[in-house]
Order: structure tokens, then sequence, then C-alpha cells
């Protein structure tokens, strides 16, 4: 069968991860803003203000901001067909608390739009890609406050009808599931609680989280009710970090365990987003672990009025669940080097997953290895080992339209090298295009072409047919 004729291959990137400019042209503070650099074995720090003796990655980024029409050109030259990136909502409203939004970040996006559509290259928003205005985390704990959903349809509504007639697909959030793990509760919801050191370790409260992310919920449902009703040509997708995981036995304890790990971090919020209601399952859920949600009459009808068109993904790795714990070591699979399991096949079953229980168009929208990256004396990468990856996992993608999966498209992570969400790290590069610049904010930030590029080039030419070494 092969990939579609008018499959959508490109790249993802987010704003507060490659941007920089964090201050200019009336940008006010982020959630990103504030957190400082880590590593692999240091995790980052969020201050509630910036220190000046701190270095913050995302302030800079990699410089798309002045350099987006170099690196758009650069996608075009790959030949993509569809760019994914978000837009910082601290551009056009810089503290979310605004009634008129900032004309110069609305021109800004004006201009990548432009520039994506001079390539031909369909642009896919998100629209709130892990960052929201810090003013929103100070005043009201993020997400955990109703009022971030008026902040937040102020927000769409202008941005919807600005770009109406150049962008039509929309994610709200990205990886909105994020709010059901502990890793989610600043990064994803801005959940504060006037906390100032490592972010990993905000203080956890369900009660708390699961509030935040009704809010998120509504707003999304809100948000694809707008759309749909005012804005038909629009399609409005979700946006899921799938965390497929396997019982560690066949042992039946572990895979109800492992039944129990899917439904939340996976099914929960897709569940909402495609059925537009909370599925049965949460009923207890909520129950045992003592969360008793502020559920409006209101929030009720917006949920089942605002359902997606399609359903999105990322997917990086597998994990396995036991009784006893999650995130167990699959002793079948490698891992990369900050330890994430290499699973091709996961993706295939992923796919399968949620095709059988939706059947809705997807699109998986990043997928890549983070990996150390050298520039060899010739001034090339030979990222192989990328290619290795990459090519598994497309080899995957294929095997699951095979199985009669609607998959539309394809954007791999990272497209051009970028700060990393979680550690804050230049070392942890994805890109196809390598970036000069350290974990320190050293280097002249010169783009240079891997051997991936070129790869992923051919790959886009022959839609998917082409895999093999560029030799060949």
């Amino acid at each position: 069968m092969g990939f579609p004729k008018n499959f959508l291959w490109g790249g993802a990137t987010a704003a507060n991860q490659f941007e920089g400019a964090w201050n200019e042209d009336g940008k006010g503070v982020s959630m990103a803003d504030v957190c400082t650099t880590g590593g692999v074995k240091k995790g980052r720090e969020i201050t509630l203000d910036v220190h000046p003796d701190l270095y913050y990655p995302n302030h800079d980024g990699i410089d798309f901001y002045h350099r987006y029409k170099e690196d758009i050109a650069l996608f075009a030259e790959m030949g993509f067909k569809v760019f994914r990136f978000s837009i910082g909502w601290t551009r056009i409203f810089p503290t979310g608390l605004e009634e008129k939004p900032n004309e110069a970040g609305l021109a800004f996006y004006d201009n990548v739009i432009d520039e994506c559509k001079k390539y031909g290259i369909e642009p896919l928003i998100t629209i709130s890609h892990y960052e929201m205005p810090m003013e929103l985390a100070k005043k009201y704990n993020g997400w955990l406050g109703r009022e971030c959903i008026d902040s937040y349809m102020r927000f769409c509504t202008v941005i919807f009808d600005r770009y109406k007639d150049r962008v039509r697909y929309w994610l709200p959030f990205n990886e909105i599931n994020a709010g059901t793990m502990m890793f989610g509760i600043y990064l994803s919801l801005g959940i504060l609680n006037g906390h100032d050191g490592n972010f990993s370790d905000v203080e956890d409260n369900p009660q708390q989280r699961f509030q935040a992310l009704h809010h998120q919920l509504v707003a999304n449902a809100k948000a694809i009710k707008l759309a749909h009703e005012k804005y038909p040509q629009f399609k409005m997708g979700n946006m899921i970090a799938y965390h497929l995981s396997y019982p560690i036995t066949c042992d039946a304890k572990d895979v109800l365990a492992n039944e129990h790990t899917m439904r939340i971090r996976n099914w929960l919020c897709s569940d909402v987003q495609v059925r537009g209601e909370y599925p049965a399952y949460m009923t207890r859920y909520f129950d045992e672990m003592s969360v008793k949600l502020n559920v409006t009459p209101e929030d009720i009808a917006i949920l089942k009025e605002g359902t997606i068109d399609f359903y999105t993904l990322s997917y990086y790795k597998s994990n396995c669940s036991s009784a006893a714990s999650d995130d167990l070591v699959n002793p079948y699979l490698p891992s990369s080097d900050w330890g994430w399991q290499i699973d091709e096949i996961g993706l295939r079953i992923a796919l399968n997953q949620i095709y059988d229980r939706y059947r809705i168009p997807i699109m998986v929208v990043e997928n890549g290895l983070g990996a150390y990256d050298t520039v060899t004396e010739a001034g090339t990468i030979e990222d192989d080992y990328r290619i290795d990856y990459l090519k598994k996992h497309i080899q995957a993608l294929g095997e699951a339209v095979e199985d009669g999966v609607d998959l539309i498209g394809y954007t791999t992570w990272g497209c051009i090298d970028l700060v990393s969400a979680g550690t804050g790290e230049m070392d942890k590069r994805y890109g196809f295009i390598y970036v000069d610049r350290d974990n320190f904010g050293n280097g002249t930030l010169e783009r240079k072409r891997k051997k991936s590029f070129f790869w992923y080039q051919n790959v886009i030419k022959t839609n998917g047919e082409f895999l093999g070494d560029i030799e060949d």
C-alpha cells in the first residue's frame, strides 16, 4: 500500500525551546523563561524571578526569531510538507491578563506563516506548548485557577481570527496528558505552589493536579467548539504523550496493573477529547485518590460539544508496569544515552491501539532520538545512529498503514537542534540541522546540515519508499 499520496512529512518545534528573543518586541515572561539550564544528571531550577547570575537557555534558544527565514528555507530544502510550531502565548498577551494583544507578536507569526506558505509548507500550530504567562502561574497557581480558561480563550480568539485564512491544522495543548503525571505539574499545568528550586520537586497534590487538568480539558473543548462554529475550514486535533506500557510478566496482577497505567496515562485525556466525557473508570480512580473535581453543568456540555477531528501523539519510547511499580526496564530493548528505551515496534502497536479505539485520522507529531552529536574535522555530522532510529520507526509507520491505520502525517521532533524541555540542554540533540550552541550559551549559532538531513530529504522525496543509506 505505501504511505498515502498526500502524506504530511515534516518536523516539529516549540516556541519557548528555539525562538529566543525572550524579552523583545513586547514579549512577556513565560514559565519557560524562569527555568535554568540542567543536564542528564542535574535537574533544571525554577526561579520565581530572573536572576542575572544564572543561565536561562530558553532566553536565546537558537534564535529562530531572527533566523526564521534561513531555517524555513532549510526545511523547504528537505522537502517538508508540514511544519509544526507553537505560538508563544506571551508574545501575544505578555501577562495573559491584557484585553488587547501585542501587535508585534502577531506580526512575527504572520511572517513565519507567510514564509512557510512561500515554500508550500503547511503550518501545524500548537497553541500552548509547555508554557503560559508567568503572571498567570503566580496569580492563579497556573491552570488550578479557572480564570485561566478565559485568558486562554482570549488568546485563541485572537490567533484564530488573525491566521484563519492561512492555517488549517491546530492543536490546543501539547501533551495534555502530562497533567496525569508528576512531571507535568509545572511543565504543563503551571502549578507553582510558591516553589523556588528544582522543577521536578514541585509538591504533588492529586486534587490540584486533576482539577487543573480539568480546566485545561474545558479550555481545549471551548477552543474546538469556537473553531468549529466560526471556522469550519479548521481541523482541530489533540496531542497526547503516548506512554506505551507493557506488563512486565504475564501474571494477571501485572496485566491488570498495566491496564490501569494505560488508562490513566494515555486514555483518560483522549477519551474526553474524542468522546466528550470522562470515562467510567475514572469514577473509581478519583474515589480512591480522594479527588473531588469541581465540574459545572456548563463544563459537561462544553466537553461534549468540543471534540477533536484528528488525533496526534508524541512517541519516543515504551515502558513496563507491574503490580509493584511503573516504568520498569524492559530487558529486550536497547536504550539511548538518556536512558530512553528504543522500541520501534511499540510505535506500530500504539497506532493500532489508538485507531482501534477511536477510528479517526492520526498524525505522529513528535518522534526522534536525543543524542550527542560530534562535528568531525571535515565539518560534517555523521549521525547514522539517528538515521537508524528514524528508519526503523518510519518502517513501523508503514506497517501501521498496512494494518489499516488512517495515518495522515509524521513530524519528527526537534527537526533543528533546540533546547531540551526536560533538562535545558543543547547536548541532547534531535535535529537534522546542527546548531553551534552548547549547554552554557557558547557558540556561533551557525547551522550545519547533518547526514540525516540528506537522508530525510530522500525519504520525503520518495514518500517513504526510500529508507536506505544515502549512497544506495
